[in-house]
């Protein structure tokens, strides 16, 4: 082994993968459906590997710049993402969500804190804690900003590689239950309140025509139809394309076949006996008139009609207001169907109440001609491309940077968001311009998942292998126990606290609450957990918007816990 880890040490950055492979196939393992993750994983691999090296005399150790480098692009990532309904939760419905997320946040730093000061725990304990309590690993990040612009005073005789060791060992200490707490507490808060969240459930179904949890991911049920039939009733022989579309508005001509042969269309394509026409119109409109142009026949060639799929970013404000019912009603709606809809990049059920948001991404499948026309009446048609707008990933960095630069006095001393809160609020700008400007900035999901994905892992990866280093020496098990009871307190009783404000004051419905305090505590884990039991999709509407808010607070309050404690 002796030689395995010099060959390592020699090598850091197959060190680095060799941790980030290892923690992703370690992160995929469960038990009973309970796994750690892989960013979690990551920290414990790279601290275990750093450790067992450090006994054979082998020093592994990352420079500070590739995980800087890295955590940057995630904290890009992330401002990506949640720009959009960061920017919708200030208002309407979203301020109540809002509201949750902020309390269970400042919440959660409060308890950090005054454990960290009440314990006397090393320096770097409050940042750690809160990552790992609250799950929120990008707070790792924000923690070792606070250390690495000297914001605060490190004690004497300690380094700031020694504090970064006290991050992740808080970390790694603090994070499983900061998982298995809240998953379990947001699945059991309605039957405490002696609330039969179920029956909630149901009740909001009903009432908003969501569709129930255990209903089919895909139905052969769609909205709109297309048939072909032969021309045989002589009222419409001769007759205009266009005389038939005045006559039955609700019928789409989507396909003329003469002869065997396609026929241009046009409002003045003249209509002859023995043509095979294609109509489209919504399902049931089209066993109201048989027999209004003849027999209907199998013609492949007629029904061959080209269908598109396509995202629509909604960016229009006249169509905010309307519940799906009324947009029926809308020109074209008729010959699309809407297969799904992300808000936050978090799929939600869509009931016949629903209303859509700026920045929703609504996926239309219908005719091609459709679909265009009903995408440009919502918003703007995204249409999947592989392409990355690097020119507005670089200014996008840049004003990140110079936005972390910024510092104002606070707590005795000049503080600021830094370079990885300021590329946070970059993000959040850029992608809230994106949406409105059409050929501005395009970032594909799977670039963003990148972003995101591997900035995140390979920086943890890199404070785990680092904070092996010292972390023998910093570790008694008295301060683990202190460290475990400071963020057992500050994952259970944020949620507890969120769920009464949000059942007696907001009066929200149980089953879309218990969705409001998994997206409060920013883990979706709670929230698919809550849908599981209750047999229901609507605790995902209660998500999105907590969530977007909970996961750009508890990673600034990362940096806030290091200078509140000190």
């Amino acid at each position: 082994m002796s030689a395995f880890f010099h060959f390592l040490a020699a090598n850091p950055y197959i060190l680095l993968f060799f941790t980030v492979g290892f923690a992703v196939w370690l992160g995929r393992q469960s038990i009973g459906g309970y796994g750690l993750g892989m960013v979690a994983s990551a920290i414990i691999i790279g601290c275990g590997l750093s450790v067992w090296a450090s006994s054979y005399g082998a020093k592994l150790e990352l420079n500070n710049f590739t995980k800087s480098m890295f955590y940057y692009l995630f904290m890009y990532g992330v401002g990506l993402r949640v720009g959009p309904s960061f920017v919708n939760s200030l208002g309407g419905d979203g301020l109540k969500f809002t509201g949750l997320a902020v309390v269970s946040c400042v919440i959660g730093l409060v308890l950090v804190v005054v454990g960290a000061k009440l314990f006397d725990l090393p320096a770097g304990a409050a940042g750690g804690m809160l990552a790992g309590s609250q799950t929120m690993s990008a707070a790792i990040g924000s923690a070792e900003e606070a250390v690495n612009s000297g914001v605060i005073a490190l004690p004497p005789g300690s380094s700031p590689q020694q504090v970064s060791s006290m991050i992740a060992l808080s970390y790694g200490i603090t994070y499983i239950w900061g998982t298995v707490g809240i998953i379990l507490i947001t699945k059991y808060l309605p039957g405490w309140w002696g609330v039969d969240a179920r029956k909630a459930a149901q009740q909001y179904e009903t009432e908003h025509g969501v569709a129930s949890g255990d209903a089919p991911t895909l139905s052969a049920w769609m909205p709109g139809a297309v048939r072909a039939y032969r021309l045989e009733n002589p009222e419409w022989s001769g007759k205009t394309v266009g005389s038939l579309l005045s006559s039955n508005p609700e019928y789409r001509v989507v396909n003329v076949v003469r002869g065997g042969h396609r026929e241009e269309l046009s409002d003045d394509l003249v209509l002859r006996s023995g043509d095979i026409i294609a109509l489209g119109g919504r399902r049931e409109t089209m066993t109201e008139k048989m027999g209004l142009i003849g027999p209907e026949v199998s013609d492949r060639l007629a029904l061959d009609v080209p269908l598109d799929q396509a995202e629509v970013l909604v960016t229009n404000k006249e169509v905010l207001k309307l519940t799906q019912q009324e947009m029926r009603r809308l020109p074209d709606v008729n010959q699309v169907q809407v297969v799904k809809l992300e808000r936050a990049g978090v799929p939600i059920p869509i009931g016949t109440n629903t209303k859509l948001q700026r920045m929703d991404i609504v996926t239309l499948v219908g005719l091609k001609s459709a679909v265009s026309h009903v995408g440009a009446l919502f918003g703007r048609v995204v249409r999947p491309s592989t392409a990355t707008d690097l020119f507005t990933l670089s200014v996008g960095m840049i004003l990140g940077f110079l936005i972390g630069a910024i510092q104002f006095p606070a707590f005795g001393a000049s503080v600021g968001l830094g370079n990885a809160g300021g590329l946070l609020v970059s993000g959040v700008i850029i992608s809230s311009l994106a949406s409105r400007l059409r050929f501005f900035g395009n970032t594909p999901n799977a670039a963003r998942n990148i972003l995101e994905d591997l900035g995140l892992v390979v920086f943890v990866a890199i404070v785990g292998i680092n904070a092996g280093n010292s972390l023998l020496a910093q570790l008694t098990g008295v301060i683990a126990l202190k460290i475990f009871i400071v963020g057992f307190i500050a994952c259970s009783i944020p949620p507890v606290i969120v769920w009464a404000i949000g059942y007696h004051v907001f009066k929200m419905n149980p089953a879309v609450l218990m969705g409001g305090v998994a997206g409060a505590r920013s883990h979706s884990g709670p929230c698919r957990e809550a849908a599981v039991e209750i047999q229901s999709n609507v605790p995902w509407i209660g998500f999105p918007v907590a969530y977007a808010v909970s996961g750009v607070l508890l990673t600034i309050f990362g940096y806030f816990a290091m200078v509140l404690a000190q």
